[in-house]
């Protein structure tokens, strides 16, 4: 067995080991494909107030300028979907991706550990993680490592196990064996794209971010417009009905990363007890959570949008 092959074995058992899902892994090079499409994208203002998401244009289609001398790219994926979801049917709706502690948290915790494992089996090995966090194009970073193709809801989706799950990557200077891309089976399925409340999916593969629930209720820092009142389908924070409706998602299975489980009273709490929310209520349920990030003051802006 030559070193590549070993080295790319050792780091793919010991990402299992630590909980992920499954383990891709390409070449770090430009994405030659994805730059018309994220230029367009940016063109035509589908990115919103997410001024963010205009930086680094170039970092973001080439690892190497991202991570010097970088060869590879592991792409990892850390299954979310919950056993159990909110108990009251009327209650306003949390995104099963925030239901516990902050993913970025848990996910960077075990990168570091695969770091640390590469490090201590194959010798001084320079290299970087990624959690959502930085300009990397996560999406297709995986679809590109084998470990699903990009659905229409612009999501990746996997056959066995559906799109319930977190992107990660280790960016490093290692020569590895390399995966190759999955056919897209989304066929003629629109079930996103018929389902999306906000019309958000624009064309097929193709969601205007500014049209996204996820989109008002998360990174949108003023009011709420009003020509999309009475179309959020009661989601106070994120959204999931393209993934809910994807037919791939039947083969979801519960998590095993206990730190995703729920504070149980976020499962409990009825329409009223949202309505009636505290700021110390807010803190003790989300804390650590990724719901913070829409702060006290957003989660009632949202509450209240749904209300009226």
């Amino acid at each position: 067995m030559n070193s590549k092959t070993k080295h790319t074995q050792l780091i793919k058992t010991e990402a299992k080991r630590l909980g992920f899902l499954s383990c891709g892994i390409s070449k770090a090079e430009f994405l030659e494909q994805e730059a018309p499409r994220l230029e367009k994208w940016l063109e035509q203002n589908m990115h919103g107030q997410m001024s963010y998401m205009e930086n680094h244009f170039d970092k973001r289609l080439d690892p190497t300028l991202l991570v010097e001398g970088s060869k590879s790219v592991i792409s990892l994926l850390l299954n979310y979907f919950p056993s159990e979801e909110q108990a009251d049917p009327e209650a306003p709706k949390i995104s099963k991706y925030a239901y516990g502690k902050d993913y970025h948290h848990v996910i960077k915790d075990k990168l570091r550990k695969l770091q640390e494992f590469i490090t201590e089996q194959i010798g001084e090995v320079h290299g970087r993680a990624f959690v959502d966090s930085a300009p990397v194009l996560d999406k297709a970073w995986a679809a590109k490592s084998g470990l699903g193709w990009i659905g229409k809801n612009s999501n990746l989706l996997t056959q066995k196990v559906g799109s319930y799950y977190f992107i990660a990557e280790l960016i490093v200077d290692l020569d590895l064996e390399y995966d190759t891309p999955v056919t897209d089976h989304c066929g003629t399925c629109t079930a996103c794209i018929d389902a999306c409340p906000t019309q958000a999916i624009v064309d097929p593969y193709v969601v205007d971010g500014s049209k996204c629930i996820s989109y008002f209720t998360i990174e949108l820092k003023e009011e709420i417009p009003l020509d999309v009142k009475g179309k959020f389908d009661n989601w106070m924070f994120g959204c999931d009905v393209c993934q809910d409706v994807c037919p791939w998602n039947r083969f979801s299975k519960p998590h095993n990363e206990p730190l995703f489980n729920p504070n149980p009273e976020l499962l409990e709490m009825t329409k009223k007890d949202w309505e009636e929310i505290t700021q110390e209520v807010f803190s003790k349920v989300f804390q650590k959570s990724a719901v913070k990030r829409t702060k006290f003051s957003g989660l009632q802006r949202n509450i209240q949008f749904l209300k009226e």
